[in-house]
């Protein structure tokens, strides 16, 4: 799963690098994005407006809010027959940026907290995120837009600290994702990233604070 992520650049730089358009003007680097909390997310191809919602999404049917911190990721495998997810994948697909997430190693048979590694493109590019978003509306009328990362199984690279990923899109890809497609369309963009230029390095347990969002989170830690 991807419980955590990062989107440290600033809106200009972000903007020039994945030729985004408007940028919400309360934009602020961040370096522990935890459930729950807003994200950066990009619904419309054309334009490519960056817009807030908030992470951990909320079924149109869902009778409670709290819903939304079981749906933080959606498996890329079950998403046509998932009942929480299928009509987003349908009709409500985005991107979700970030330039970097957190995977946590665990030991099996050992009582030892899992390691937190952070994980990057070289030259700390950003990139996207596979999601997909809904509309709710609770009880009281109030109106909430939310969104889930899509995942699939871990390459190479990731495979050694967690047997799943985020889905990485890249530059061409993330575009395709958001246009209206077919569903085996759809499917062959949700693969293990393939590139050579994701790097990692382990990080201080600090991050496992969600109101702990400071550069320091993703400083190298000795092995």
């Amino acid at each position: 799963m991807c419980g955590r992520f990062t989107m440290a650049l600033d809106a200009l730089e972000l903007q020039k690098e994945l030729e985004l358009g408007e940028m919400p003007l309360d934009w602020l680097p961040r370096f522990n994005i935890a459930p729950s909390q807003m994200v950066a997310v990009v619904i419309e191809p054309n334009k490519r407006d960056v817009s807030w919602m908030r992470w951990g999404l909320i079924p149109s049917w869902a009778k409670d809010i709290r819903i939304g911190s079981r749906m933080i990721n959606a498996r890329a495998e079950t998403l046509e027959v998932r009942p929480a997810f299928r009509r987003a994948y349908a009709q409500r697909r985005c991107l979700i940026l970030a330039d970097g997430f957190y995977e946590w190693k665990r030991n099996p048979g050992k009582k030892v907290p899992a390691i937190p590694y952070h994980f990057y493109l070289n030259g700390r590019k950003p990139f996207t995120f596979a999601g997909l978003w809904e509309f709710w509306k609770s009880p009281n009328d109030e109106e909430i837009k939310s969104c889930a990362i899509i995942t699939c199984a871990a390459n190479p690279a990731v495979a050694a600290v967690h047997e799943r990923m985020p889905v990485i899109l890249g530059r061409e890809d993330c575009w395709r994702w958001l246009e209206p497609r077919s569903t085996p369309e759809l499917a062959k963009l949700l693969q293990p990233y393939s590139g050579e230029d994701l790097s990692l390095h382990r990080v201080s347990k600090l991050i496992n604070r969600p109101e702990f969002d400071h550069p320091d989170c993703i400083l190298s830690q000795e092995e």
